[in-house]
């Protein structure tokens, strides 16, 4: 699902790829940046047995001049995001972001001045590793390009879902019905004549 100024470029996709993997690492679930905002996206993931979650983020997101107030703070967004995503799902939750280094600044130099301090005093993404009941797990990454390394296991998932299991047991199956579409969305239909009256 593109955000805000990404509607230039891209289009909305469909649910074809709203799936959780199997792997040998546990069952694996994916959203890209905004994505993550949405509860059914999440809550289809976690439907599907997810253990582990990758967020994947850009390295900023400027929304306005940084000396004007309200400006977006991603890494405070990601930090929401993430937590609320690994506690409600009971999974671990990989955060990976972009980084903006000063050879890809130095790359847009053809910016104007307003436009390049924007981008310089923006907020910064996180890349950070939580458990499954939010809790951030070792380092994180923010104004530093590197790698994260951090031991899971999945195991660990278990015992905070008997307290809240929002698939299972702490869901309100006599209230709530979820349905998901993942039919790959085509831009067109085409039915021939003969077709349409059953001729062979």
């Amino acid at each position: 699902m593109p955000t805000f100024y990404e509607k230039l470029i891209w289009a909305s996709g469909d649910g074809d790829g709203l799936r959780v993997s199997e792997t040998q690492l546990g069952k694996l679930g994916m959203l890209i940046c905004g994505e993550n905002t949405n509860p059914l996206a999440r809550y289809a993931l976690i439907a599907q047995g997810e253990q582990v979650h990758i967020s994947s983020y850009p390295p900023v997101w400027p929304t306005r001049p940084a000396n004007e107030s309200g400006r977006y703070d991603l890494a405070s967004a990601i930090k929401i995001r993430a937590g609320a995503h690994s506690f409600e799902g009971k999974v671990f939750n990989i955060v990976s972001s972009g980084f903006l280094d000063q050879r890809t600044m130095k790359a847009l130099g053809e910016l104007d001045r307003e436009a390049r301090e924007t981008l310089e005093g923006s907020p910064r993404a996180v890349s950070m590793i939580l458990g499954p009941s939010g809790e951030i797990l070792g380092d994180t990454l923010c104004e530093s390009e590197g790698l994260l390394y951090q031991d899971i296991d999945i195991a660990q998932c278990v015992e905070p879902k008997q307290f809240h299991d929002v698939v299972g047991y702490y869901n309100r199956f006599d209230v709530f019905e979820f349905n998901v579409t993942r039919k790959r969305l085509q831009p067109a239909v085409f039915t021939d004549e003969g077709a349409a009256q059953g001729e062979a």
